[in-house]
Protein backbone atom coordinates (compact mmCIF):
# COMPACT_ATOMS: atom_id res chain seq x y z
CA UNK A 1 0.00 0.00 0.00
CA UNK A 2 1.69 3.98 -0.91
CA UNK A 3 1.80 5.80 1.92
CA UNK A 4 1.02 9.26 1.55
CA UNK A 5 1.59 12.26 3.35
CA UNK A 6 -1.03 15.20 3.54
CA UNK A 7 0.03 18.66 2.38
CA UNK A 8 -1.98 21.89 2.95
CA UNK A 9 -1.46 23.70 0.35
CA UNK A 10 -4.49 25.88 0.72
CA UNK A 11 -4.87 29.76 0.29
CA UNK A 12 -6.03 31.81 2.88
CA UNK A 13 -9.53 30.99 4.48
CA UNK A 14 -9.97 27.86 1.70
CA UNK A 15 -9.69 24.12 2.92
CA UNK A 16 -7.75 21.85 0.31
CA UNK A 17 -5.73 19.04 1.00
CA UNK A 18 -2.74 17.48 -1.59
CA UNK A 19 -1.75 13.96 -1.40
CA UNK A 20 2.01 13.25 -2.55
CA UNK A 21 3.63 10.03 -2.35
CA UNK A 22 6.25 9.41 0.62
CA UNK A 23 8.83 6.55 -0.50
CA UNK A 24 9.27 3.43 2.23
CA UNK A 25 13.01 5.24 3.33
CA UNK A 26 11.39 9.02 3.93
CA UNK A 27 8.48 6.97 5.97
CA UNK A 28 10.61 5.61 8.38
CA UNK A 29 12.22 8.78 9.28
CA UNK A 30 9.50 9.31 10.88
CA UNK A 31 9.71 6.93 13.95
CA UNK A 32 13.00 6.28 16.07
CA UNK A 33 14.23 2.89 16.31
CA UNK A 34 14.16 1.39 19.89
CA UNK A 35 17.57 2.05 22.13
CA UNK A 36 18.50 -0.60 24.15
CA UNK A 37 18.79 -0.19 27.66
CA UNK A 38 21.62 -1.51 30.49
CA UNK A 39 20.36 -0.84 33.58
CA UNK A 40 23.10 -0.51 35.90
CA UNK A 41 22.54 -2.61 39.50
CA UNK A 42 21.57 0.08 41.97
CA UNK A 43 22.48 -0.67 45.82
CA UNK A 44 20.20 0.81 48.32
CA UNK A 45 17.15 1.31 50.26
CA UNK A 46 15.28 1.61 47.17
CA UNK A 47 16.76 -1.35 45.22
CA UNK A 48 16.20 -3.63 48.56
CA UNK A 49 12.36 -2.58 49.07
CA UNK A 50 12.25 -3.52 45.01
CA UNK A 51 13.95 -6.61 46.03
CA UNK A 52 11.50 -7.52 48.87
CA UNK A 53 8.47 -6.50 46.82
CA UNK A 54 9.56 -8.74 43.76
CA UNK A 55 9.95 -11.64 45.68
CA UNK A 56 7.14 -11.64 47.89
CA UNK A 57 4.62 -10.53 44.78
CA UNK A 58 5.92 -13.60 42.99
CA UNK A 59 5.96 -15.92 45.86
CA UNK A 60 2.06 -14.85 46.20
CA UNK A 61 1.73 -16.01 42.57
CA UNK A 62 3.09 -18.59 42.08
CA UNK A 63 3.05 -20.42 45.44
CA UNK A 64 -0.93 -19.15 45.80
CA UNK A 65 -2.17 -22.19 43.93
CA UNK A 66 -0.89 -24.98 45.93
CA UNK A 67 -1.98 -24.10 49.73
CA UNK A 68 -4.95 -26.03 50.84
CA UNK A 69 -8.25 -25.41 52.65
CA UNK A 70 -10.22 -27.77 53.95
CA UNK A 71 -13.64 -27.45 53.05
CA UNK A 72 -15.18 -30.43 54.20
CA UNK A 73 -15.95 -34.21 51.99
CA UNK A 74 -16.61 -33.28 48.64
CA UNK A 75 -15.57 -30.22 47.82
CA UNK A 76 -12.67 -28.62 46.54
CA UNK A 77 -9.29 -28.38 48.91
CA UNK A 78 -7.59 -25.44 47.23
CA UNK A 79 -7.57 -22.05 48.70
CA UNK A 80 -8.05 -20.34 46.06
CA UNK A 81 -10.00 -21.87 42.96
CA UNK A 82 -12.14 -20.17 40.72
CA UNK A 83 -14.08 -22.84 39.49
CA UNK A 84 -15.83 -22.33 36.37
CA UNK A 85 -17.10 -26.01 35.62
CA UNK A 86 -18.89 -25.80 39.72
CA UNK A 87 -19.67 -22.05 39.51
CA UNK A 88 -17.81 -21.09 42.25
CA UNK A 89 -14.95 -18.77 43.88
CA UNK A 90 -13.06 -19.78 46.15
CA UNK A 91 -10.69 -18.07 48.50
CA UNK A 92 -10.17 -19.42 51.92
CA UNK A 93 -12.96 -19.24 54.21
CA UNK A 94 -15.38 -17.47 51.32
CA UNK A 95 -17.30 -19.00 48.77
CA UNK A 96 -18.79 -16.84 46.12
CA UNK A 97 -21.69 -17.84 43.85
CA UNK A 98 -22.61 -16.23 40.58
CA UNK A 99 -25.06 -14.14 42.26
CA UNK A 100 -22.78 -12.69 44.33
CA UNK A 101 -20.61 -11.58 41.58
CA UNK A 102 -20.93 -7.81 43.44
CA UNK A 103 -17.96 -8.92 45.44
CA UNK A 104 -15.88 -8.71 42.83
CA UNK A 105 -16.72 -5.72 41.42
CA UNK A 106 -16.40 -4.50 45.14
CA UNK A 107 -12.68 -5.61 45.01
CA UNK A 108 -12.11 -3.99 41.37
CA UNK A 109 -13.32 -0.31 43.24
CA UNK A 110 -11.03 -1.15 45.68
CA UNK A 111 -8.49 -1.69 43.49
CA UNK A 112 -8.96 1.63 41.59
CA UNK A 113 -9.68 3.76 45.51
CA UNK A 114 -6.07 2.09 46.50
CA UNK A 115 -4.01 3.21 43.41
CA UNK A 116 -5.82 6.86 43.51
CA UNK A 117 -4.87 7.04 46.74
CA UNK A 118 -1.23 5.61 46.44
CA UNK A 119 -0.81 7.94 43.22
CA UNK A 120 -2.01 11.06 44.84
CA UNK A 121 0.62 9.97 48.05
CA UNK A 122 3.38 8.77 46.47
CA UNK A 123 3.05 9.21 42.49
CA UNK A 124 3.29 6.53 40.16
CA UNK A 125 4.62 3.98 43.31
CA UNK A 126 2.31 1.27 41.89
CA UNK A 127 4.18 0.97 38.70
CA UNK A 128 7.05 0.82 40.27
CA UNK A 129 6.78 -1.86 42.75
CA UNK A 130 3.86 -3.83 42.04
CA UNK A 131 2.96 -3.67 38.65
CA UNK A 132 3.35 -7.20 36.95
CA UNK A 133 5.03 -5.58 34.18
CA UNK A 134 7.31 -3.84 36.57
CA UNK A 135 7.69 -7.39 38.76
CA UNK A 136 8.51 -9.57 35.76
CA UNK A 137 11.11 -7.14 34.05
CA UNK A 138 12.99 -7.17 37.70
CA UNK A 139 13.01 -10.63 37.44
CA UNK A 140 14.47 -10.64 34.11
CA UNK A 141 17.07 -8.17 33.99
CA UNK A 142 18.07 -9.70 37.41
CA UNK A 143 18.51 -13.28 35.01
CA UNK A 144 20.04 -11.11 32.53
CA UNK A 145 22.71 -9.75 35.16
CA UNK A 146 23.48 -12.90 36.78
CA UNK A 147 24.37 -14.68 33.09
CA UNK A 148 25.74 -11.49 31.12
CA UNK A 149 27.16 -9.32 34.13
CA UNK A 150 26.41 -5.84 34.87
CA UNK A 151 25.40 -2.44 32.81
CA UNK A 152 29.20 -2.48 31.23
CA UNK A 153 29.45 -6.23 30.78
CA UNK A 154 26.46 -6.35 28.55
CA UNK A 155 27.33 -3.77 26.63
CA UNK A 156 30.54 -4.52 25.80
CA UNK A 157 29.17 -8.63 25.19
CA UNK A 158 26.32 -6.93 22.54
CA UNK A 159 29.34 -5.10 20.47
CA UNK A 160 31.39 -8.28 20.41
CA UNK A 161 31.52 -10.02 17.18
CA UNK A 162 29.73 -13.57 17.95
CA UNK A 163 31.60 -16.13 19.40
CA UNK A 164 30.30 -19.76 21.64
CA UNK A 165 31.16 -17.86 25.01
CA UNK A 166 28.51 -14.90 23.74
CA UNK A 167 26.13 -17.84 21.86
CA UNK A 168 26.56 -19.90 25.00
CA UNK A 169 25.32 -16.74 27.52
CA UNK A 170 22.65 -15.39 24.76
CA UNK A 171 20.89 -18.56 24.58
CA UNK A 172 21.32 -19.34 28.76
CA UNK A 173 19.56 -16.16 28.88
CA UNK A 174 16.48 -16.76 26.81
CA UNK A 175 16.24 -20.45 28.11
CA UNK A 176 15.79 -19.14 31.34
CA UNK A 177 13.72 -16.17 30.51
CA UNK A 178 11.27 -18.95 28.18
CA UNK A 179 10.91 -21.10 31.30
CA UNK A 180 10.10 -18.25 33.49
CA UNK A 181 7.49 -17.42 31.47
CA UNK A 182 6.10 -21.04 31.02
CA UNK A 183 6.20 -21.30 34.76
CA UNK A 184 4.35 -17.86 34.58
CA UNK A 185 1.44 -19.22 31.94
CA UNK A 186 1.32 -22.32 34.27
CA UNK A 187 0.75 -21.10 37.34
CA UNK A 188 -2.07 -18.69 35.84
CA UNK A 189 -4.22 -21.94 34.61
CA UNK A 190 -3.68 -23.61 38.32
CA UNK A 191 -5.93 -21.05 39.40
CA UNK A 192 -8.34 -22.89 37.74
CA UNK A 193 -8.11 -26.17 38.67
CA UNK A 194 -6.93 -28.45 41.12
CA UNK A 195 -3.21 -27.15 40.56
CA UNK A 196 -1.55 -30.77 41.47
CA UNK A 197 -3.98 -32.86 39.53
CA UNK A 198 -3.65 -30.20 36.61
CA UNK A 199 0.37 -30.11 36.73
CA UNK A 200 0.50 -34.23 35.98
CA UNK A 201 -2.39 -33.88 33.19
CA UNK A 202 -0.18 -31.01 31.67
CA UNK A 203 2.94 -33.35 31.37
CA UNK A 204 0.85 -36.26 30.26
CA UNK A 205 -0.77 -34.95 27.69
CA UNK A 206 -4.18 -34.97 29.38
CA UNK A 207 -4.72 -31.28 30.24
CA UNK A 208 -7.97 -29.70 28.22
CA UNK A 209 -6.42 -27.94 25.01
CA UNK A 210 -7.48 -24.47 26.69
CA UNK A 211 -5.20 -25.52 29.22
CA UNK A 212 -2.34 -25.74 26.89
CA UNK A 213 -3.60 -22.95 24.90
CA UNK A 214 -3.33 -20.38 27.86
CA UNK A 215 -0.08 -21.05 28.84
CA UNK A 216 1.00 -20.87 25.71
CA UNK A 217 -0.65 -17.25 25.46
CA UNK A 218 0.77 -16.34 28.75
CA UNK A 219 4.15 -17.73 27.81
CA UNK A 220 4.56 -15.43 24.64
CA UNK A 221 3.10 -12.37 26.15
CA UNK A 222 5.46 -12.97 29.52
CA UNK A 223 8.61 -13.62 27.41
CA UNK A 224 7.92 -10.88 24.88
CA UNK A 225 6.97 -8.01 27.48
CA UNK A 226 9.32 -8.26 30.49
CA UNK A 227 12.37 -9.92 27.79
CA UNK A 228 12.39 -7.97 25.08
CA UNK A 229 9.60 -4.66 25.27
CA UNK A 230 10.04 -3.75 28.89
CA UNK A 231 10.28 0.29 28.42
CA UNK A 232 7.86 0.11 25.72
CA UNK A 233 4.71 -1.46 27.43
CA UNK A 234 5.34 1.64 30.49
CA UNK A 235 5.28 4.37 27.79
CA UNK A 236 3.25 3.10 24.79
CA UNK A 237 0.95 0.75 25.82
CA UNK A 238 0.00 1.54 29.20
CA UNK A 239 -2.69 3.97 29.70
CA UNK A 240 -1.86 4.90 33.25
CA UNK A 241 1.00 7.46 32.59
CA UNK A 242 -1.54 9.19 30.64
CA UNK A 243 -4.43 9.46 33.45
CA UNK A 244 -2.87 9.22 36.86
CA UNK A 245 -1.86 13.06 37.05
CA UNK A 246 -5.68 13.53 37.31
CA UNK A 247 -4.92 11.66 40.42
CA UNK A 248 -2.14 14.05 41.81
CA UNK A 249 -2.14 17.48 42.86
CA UNK A 250 0.43 20.06 43.87
CA UNK A 251 1.48 18.64 47.12
CA UNK A 252 1.89 14.88 45.84
CA UNK A 253 5.40 13.06 46.41
CA UNK A 254 7.05 11.94 43.24
CA UNK A 255 10.87 11.15 42.19
CA UNK A 256 12.31 14.39 42.02
CA UNK A 257 15.47 15.86 40.91
CA UNK A 258 16.09 19.10 43.09
CA UNK A 259 17.26 21.79 40.56
CA UNK A 260 17.62 24.82 43.32
CA UNK A 261 20.02 22.37 44.84
CA UNK A 262 22.36 20.81 42.04
CA UNK A 263 22.23 23.53 38.99
CA UNK A 264 24.48 24.35 37.75
CA UNK A 265 25.94 20.85 37.31
CA UNK A 266 29.22 20.12 36.24
CA UNK A 267 32.46 17.66 37.18
CA UNK A 268 33.88 18.10 40.71
CA UNK A 269 37.77 17.07 41.44
CA UNK A 270 38.18 16.33 45.45
CA UNK A 271 39.39 19.55 47.11
CA UNK A 272 37.58 22.00 44.80
CA UNK A 273 35.43 24.48 46.51
CA UNK A 274 31.53 23.94 46.23
CA UNK A 275 30.45 27.85 46.05
CA UNK A 276 28.99 28.83 42.96
CA UNK A 277 27.51 25.87 42.01
CA UNK A 278 25.79 23.20 42.28
CA UNK A 279 26.20 19.57 44.37
CA UNK A 280 25.08 17.37 40.82
CA UNK A 281 28.58 16.55 39.48
CA UNK A 282 27.15 15.10 35.96
CA UNK A 283 28.16 11.47 36.40
CA UNK A 284 24.76 10.72 35.00
CA UNK A 285 24.17 7.58 37.25
CA UNK A 286 20.78 8.10 37.88
CA UNK A 287 20.65 7.42 34.04
CA UNK A 288 22.78 4.48 34.33
CA UNK A 289 20.34 2.67 37.01
CA UNK A 290 17.13 3.87 35.35
CA UNK A 291 15.26 0.78 33.96
CA UNK A 292 13.54 3.19 31.29
CA UNK A 293 16.33 5.00 30.46
CA UNK A 294 15.44 8.56 31.20
CA UNK A 295 17.24 11.22 32.87
CA UNK A 296 15.26 12.28 35.84
CA UNK A 297 17.37 15.48 35.80
CA UNK A 298 14.62 16.80 32.79
CA UNK A 299 12.15 16.92 34.45
CA UNK A 300 8.54 15.11 35.05
CA UNK A 301 8.58 12.47 32.21
CA UNK A 302 5.77 10.31 31.17
CA UNK A 303 8.46 7.41 31.10
CA UNK A 304 9.61 7.75 34.93
CA UNK A 305 7.98 4.92 36.91
CA UNK A 306 9.09 6.55 40.29
CA UNK A 307 11.09 3.11 41.15
CA UNK A 308 13.59 5.69 42.86
CA UNK A 309 16.20 3.77 41.89
CA UNK A 310 18.04 7.17 40.62
CA UNK A 311 17.70 7.98 44.45
CA UNK A 312 19.86 5.16 45.36
CA UNK A 313 22.57 5.90 42.90
CA UNK A 314 22.37 9.44 43.44
CA UNK A 315 22.91 9.31 47.85
CA UNK A 316 25.99 7.36 47.10
CA UNK A 317 27.29 9.66 44.83
CA UNK A 318 26.95 12.21 47.02
CA UNK A 319 27.81 10.43 50.44
CA UNK A 320 31.44 9.88 47.71
CA UNK A 321 31.65 13.71 47.24
CA UNK A 322 30.93 14.17 51.24
CA UNK A 323 27.58 16.71 49.59
CA UNK A 324 23.88 15.90 51.85
CA UNK A 325 21.84 13.35 49.94
CA UNK A 326 18.66 13.66 48.67
CA UNK A 327 19.72 15.54 45.68
CA UNK A 328 17.04 13.11 44.27
CA UNK A 329 14.33 12.12 46.40
CA UNK A 330 10.80 12.49 47.00
CA UNK A 331 9.37 16.07 46.50
CA UNK A 332 6.61 17.83 45.46
CA UNK A 333 5.89 21.16 43.09
CA UNK A 334 4.62 22.46 46.24
CA UNK A 335 7.46 22.30 48.32
CA UNK A 336 9.71 23.71 45.16
CA UNK A 337 8.13 26.79 45.54
CA UNK A 338 8.39 27.00 49.20
CA UNK A 339 12.01 26.73 48.64
CA UNK A 340 12.30 29.05 45.98
CA UNK A 341 10.30 31.69 48.10
CA UNK A 342 12.79 30.86 51.42
CA UNK A 343 10.03 28.80 53.25
CA UNK A 344 10.35 25.34 55.22
CA UNK A 345 9.53 22.29 52.67
CA UNK A 346 7.09 20.10 54.18
CA UNK A 347 4.92 16.80 53.62
CA UNK A 348 1.27 16.89 53.42
CA UNK A 349 -0.16 13.72 52.97
CA UNK A 350 -3.49 14.67 54.68
CA UNK A 351 -4.89 16.88 51.87
CA UNK A 352 -8.58 16.78 50.77
CA UNK A 353 -8.32 14.68 47.78
CA UNK A 354 -6.09 12.24 49.73
CA UNK A 355 -8.79 11.80 52.76
CA UNK A 356 -11.57 11.69 49.84
CA UNK A 357 -9.81 8.61 48.34
CA UNK A 358 -8.87 7.44 51.72
CA UNK A 359 -12.44 7.56 53.43
CA UNK A 360 -14.19 6.24 49.98
CA UNK A 361 -11.22 3.25 50.17
CA UNK A 362 -12.26 2.51 53.21
CA UNK A 363 -16.10 2.61 52.83
CA UNK A 364 -15.91 0.22 50.10
CA UNK A 365 -14.02 -1.48 52.17
CA UNK A 366 -16.24 -1.63 55.11
CA UNK A 367 -19.39 -2.40 52.95
CA UNK A 368 -17.71 -5.41 51.85
CA UNK A 369 -16.79 -6.91 55.57
CA UNK A 370 -19.83 -6.27 56.69
CA UNK A 371 -22.09 -7.99 53.65
CA UNK A 372 -19.63 -10.93 54.06
CA UNK A 373 -20.30 -10.72 57.54
CA UNK A 374 -23.83 -10.81 57.15
CA UNK A 375 -23.95 -13.03 53.95
CA UNK A 376 -26.67 -15.43 54.14
CA UNK A 377 -25.93 -19.05 53.14
CA UNK A 378 -29.71 -19.27 51.39
CA UNK A 379 -31.03 -17.80 48.70
CA UNK A 380 -34.23 -18.08 46.65
CA UNK A 381 -34.87 -17.66 42.65
CA UNK A 382 -38.42 -17.96 41.29
CA UNK A 383 -39.35 -18.43 37.37
CA UNK A 384 -42.82 -18.18 36.66
CA UNK A 385 -44.06 -20.04 33.66
CA UNK A 386 -44.63 -18.22 30.73
CA UNK A 387 -46.73 -20.48 28.39
CA UNK A 388 -49.54 -20.86 29.56
CA UNK A 389 -49.27 -17.38 31.57
CA UNK A 390 -52.52 -18.58 33.45
CA UNK A 391 -54.92 -21.96 33.72
CA UNK A 392 -58.33 -21.21 34.31
CA UNK A 393 -59.90 -24.07 36.65
CA UNK A 394 -62.89 -25.69 36.88
CA UNK A 395 -64.19 -24.07 39.92
CA UNK A 396 -63.35 -20.27 38.12
CA UNK A 397 -60.20 -19.89 40.35
CA UNK A 398 -56.90 -19.65 38.59
CA UNK A 399 -53.72 -21.38 38.56
CA UNK A 400 -50.11 -19.77 37.70
CA UNK A 401 -47.14 -22.54 37.80
CA UNK A 402 -43.42 -21.34 38.59
CA UNK A 403 -40.18 -22.81 38.85
CA UNK A 404 -38.26 -22.38 42.57
CA UNK A 405 -34.99 -22.50 42.46
CA UNK A 406 -33.55 -23.48 46.12
CA UNK A 407 -29.92 -22.15 46.92
CA UNK A 408 -27.46 -23.92 49.57
CA UNK A 409 -24.71 -22.45 50.26
CA UNK A 410 -23.76 -24.68 52.85
CA UNK A 411 -22.24 -27.99 53.11
CA UNK A 412 -24.74 -29.58 54.69
CA UNK A 413 -28.26 -30.77 53.57
CA UNK A 414 -30.93 -28.68 54.20
CA UNK A 415 -35.09 -28.57 54.69
CA UNK A 416 -36.94 -25.71 54.13
CA UNK A 417 -40.91 -24.47 54.13
CA UNK A 418 -42.30 -22.62 51.41
CA UNK A 419 -44.92 -19.98 51.50
CA UNK A 420 -46.62 -17.32 49.53
CA UNK A 421 -47.71 -14.36 50.65
CA UNK A 422 -49.15 -10.62 49.01
CA UNK A 423 -52.19 -11.93 47.31
CA UNK A 424 -55.25 -12.71 49.23
CA UNK A 425 -56.90 -15.98 48.84
CA UNK A 426 -53.75 -17.02 47.07
CA UNK A 427 -52.19 -21.25 48.32
CA UNK A 428 -49.49 -22.90 47.29
CA UNK A 429 -50.17 -26.24 45.34
CA UNK A 430 -47.15 -28.96 45.55
CA UNK A 431 -48.66 -32.78 46.09
CA UNK A 432 -45.81 -34.05 46.37
CA UNK A 433 -44.66 -31.92 48.86
CA UNK A 434 -47.02 -31.20 51.19
CA UNK A 435 -47.00 -32.28 54.66
CA UNK A 436 -49.15 -31.81 57.48
CA UNK A 437 -50.63 -28.62 55.68
CA UNK A 438 -47.22 -27.23 54.45
CA UNK A 439 -45.01 -27.11 51.76
CA UNK A 440 -41.31 -28.67 52.76
CA UNK A 441 -38.71 -29.44 50.20
CA UNK A 442 -35.00 -30.75 50.72
CA UNK A 443 -31.94 -28.31 50.00
CA UNK A 444 -29.40 -30.84 48.99
CA UNK A 445 -25.75 -29.22 50.51
CA UNK A 446 -23.82 -27.11 48.08
CA UNK A 447 -26.43 -26.97 45.53
CA UNK A 448 -29.51 -25.67 43.55
CA UNK A 449 -32.86 -27.91 44.31
CA UNK A 450 -35.10 -27.23 41.43
CA UNK A 451 -38.76 -27.45 42.78
CA UNK A 452 -42.14 -27.19 40.42
CA UNK A 453 -45.08 -25.23 42.12
CA UNK A 454 -48.38 -24.09 41.13
CA UNK A 455 -50.36 -21.14 43.13
CA UNK A 456 -53.96 -20.67 43.45
CA UNK A 457 -55.85 -17.63 43.74
CA UNK A 458 -59.62 -17.09 43.63
CA UNK A 459 -61.41 -15.65 40.73
CA UNK A 460 -61.58 -12.76 42.87
CA UNK A 461 -58.85 -11.39 42.54
CA UNK A 462 -59.91 -9.49 39.46
CA UNK A 463 -58.25 -9.41 35.53
CA UNK A 464 -54.10 -8.90 34.74
CA UNK A 465 -50.76 -8.94 36.85
CA UNK A 466 -50.65 -8.81 40.59
CA UNK A 467 -47.01 -8.74 43.05
CA UNK A 468 -47.06 -11.88 45.21
CA UNK A 469 -43.82 -12.38 47.28
CA UNK A 470 -42.68 -16.37 47.69
CA UNK A 471 -40.67 -16.96 51.24
CA UNK A 472 -38.50 -20.36 52.23
CA UNK A 473 -37.51 -21.02 55.49
CA UNK A 474 -34.92 -23.14 56.76
CA UNK A 475 -36.93 -25.80 59.70
CA UNK A 476 -33.71 -25.48 62.16
CA UNK A 477 -31.94 -22.55 61.31
CA UNK A 478 -34.62 -20.01 60.60
CA UNK A 479 -32.62 -18.23 58.12
CA UNK A 480 -35.19 -17.04 55.30
CA UNK A 481 -35.05 -16.07 51.69
CA UNK A 482 -37.49 -14.48 49.50
CA UNK A 483 -38.35 -13.25 45.81
CA UNK A 484 -40.50 -11.65 44.19
CA UNK A 485 -42.83 -12.51 41.48
CA UNK A 486 -45.95 -11.89 39.39
CA UNK A 487 -49.51 -14.09 39.39
CA UNK A 488 -51.57 -13.41 36.08
CA UNK A 489 -55.52 -13.46 35.79
CA UNK A 490 -57.64 -12.71 33.17
CA UNK A 491 -59.50 -14.15 30.28
CA UNK A 492 -58.83 -17.67 29.76
CA UNK A 493 -55.71 -17.40 26.99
Amino acid sequence: MTKVTLIDKRPSGEHSIDARPVNSKDARALYKKREQIYPKLAQGFFRNLKWVAMIVLLAIYYVTPWLRWDRGLGRPDQAVLIDFEGRRFYFFFIELWPQEVYYITGLLILAAFGIFLSSALFGRVWCGYACPQTVWTDLYIYVERMIEGDRNARMRLDKAPMSVGKATKKLSKHAIWLLIAAMTGGAWVFYFADAPTLFFDIFAGRADVTAYISIGLLTFTTYALAGTMREQVCTYMCPWPRIQAAMMDKDALSVTYRVDRGEPRGPHKKGESWDGRGDCIDCSQCVAVCPQGIDIRDGDQLECINCALCIDACDDIMRKVGRPTGLIAYDSYANETRRAQGKVAKICLLRPRTILYGVLFALVGLLMVYGLATRQTLDLNVIRDRSPPFVRLADGSFRNDYALKLINMTAADRRVSIEVSGLDGARLSAPALESNGAIVAGAGADSVTNVRMHVVAPNTVGDGSHRLTFTIRDLDSGETATSASAFLAGEAP
